[in-house]
């Protein structure tokens, strides 16, 4: 009862320290309007080039800049310990490691799946991008899958945050490295080798390809092992 009461309720709390000095007209603008913004940036771009479909830029777009929540909230929820001079208080607590810092990453996750689905929703609308009601069920798991995975980078990076001072700048590294290397605006095909090696590591490569399947019409079946961890 101990450690659920810390996952649930100790994560609950450092999301809300995390956003809580937020008002919505900050919030909203960050991570609600700015993902429209650069998904009908690389649309048009792709119209011009001729290269993929609307479609390809929103589901890959809408997926991709959920790393912005993913990184950012959850290196700063744990990072931020460092800079506010309470980590060493909470590395000498009786505490369960696991749901104490796991348990952060909950509401980052939820976070995420929200800014990726109101981004495909909008950019959805706007563009005419139909998706079959069938296959919302199946598209939802995925994104919340994908921010999971990435969510999971965000630690990462928040254990690297422990050494490196500046972790803003990291993740905004980080979150350039996943906007060219996931396939999100280039197709992997038309990368080279060496690039795609990259990408086939990466959390967000698989979690778009699966959705853009989902889109079209997929079952989860048909792209479970997407999903699915990988050794």
């Amino acid at each position: 009862m101990s450690s659920l009461r810390i996952f649930f309720v100790g994560g609950l709390t450092s999301y809300r320290a995390l956003f809580g000095f937020l008002t919505p007209w900050v919030y909203v603008p960050s991570l609600l309007v700015a993902p429209i913004f650069q998904i009908l940036l690389f649309v048009y771009i792709g119209r011009n080039a001729g290269l993929e479909s609307d479609e390809f830029y929103v589901v890959g777009n809408a997926l991709q800049f959920a790393s912005i929540p993913c990184l950012f909230a959850m290196t700063q929820a744990i990072a931020g310990e460092r800079y506010q001079q309470t980590l060493g208080y909470i590395l000498v607590s009786p505490a369960p490691r696991l749901p104490l810092f796991v348990g952060r990453a909950l509401p980052v996750i939820g976070n995420g799946a929200v800014v990726s689905a109101f981004s495909l929703a909008v950019s959805g609308a706007i563009l005419g991008i139909h998706v079959p009601t069938s296959s919302l069920p199946t598209l939802t798991l995925v994104i919340i899958v994908t921010t999971a995975s990435c969510t999971g980078l965000g630690l990462i990076n928040a254990g690297l945050g422990l050494r490196i001072r500046e972790t803003a700048v990291l993740s905004n590294v980080i979150f350039g490295v996943l906007l060219v290397f996931s396939g999100a605006n280039v197709p992997l095909r038309a990368l080279p080798h060496w690039m795609r090696v990259i990408s086939d590591v990466l959390p967000l490569t698989h979690g778009i390809q699966a959705a853009r399947r989902v889109a079209d019409g997929a079952s989860f079946a048909d792209v479970g092992r997407l999903t699915a961890p990988r050794r």
